[in-house]
């Protein structure tokens, strides 16, 4: 499957799940993003920090490796620039992130997203069958 290819597939998934999406030309480092994510969850404010990030990212193009943009971004969730750019320099969040990552490896996750139920996985986005499958096997029931 080529680039174009892939990329339609993601305008018309995002197109069904309500989800805006840009013409993003770069690839970023989001470990920064992350960090400052896990920072962002402990001031109450993680919701509004991921929602930033995600469309300056995937809408804007943005490129969120920058220590500026992300201290603009976290101002934009209601977040202190100065704090911010503390946590940012001083790498508060590495640890926990860090430990993010190396779950995530000893899952065996590859891709986003992944569900985890007791150490099983069902990796990448997948039908509704696919995750239905799953949440009975793992006997996990809808309300």
């Amino acid at each position: 499957m080529g680039i174009d290819q892939i990329k339609a597939r993601l305008r018309k998934a995002a197109a069904e799940a309500g989800l805006p999406l840009g013409d993003r030309r770069k690839t970023y480092n989001s470990r920064l993003a992350q960090e400052l994510g896990k920072w962002a969850e402990e001031k109450g404010r993680g919701e509004e920090f991921h929602r930033a990030v995600f469309h300056a990212y995937f809408v804007d193009g943005i490129n969120i490796a920058r220590i500026g943009e992300l201290v603009s971004l976290a101002k934009a969730a209601g977040l202190s620039e100065p704090e911010a750019r503390k946590a940012l320099e001083l790498r508060t969040h590495k640890a926990a992130v860090d430990a993010d990552w190396k779950k995530s490896r000893q899952l065996g996750v590859t891709a986003v997203p992944t569900f985890v139920i007791d150490q099983k996985g069902v990796v990448g986005a997948q039908p509704y069958e696919v995750l239905e499958h799953f949440l009975e096997e793992n006997k996990i029931k809808r309300k």
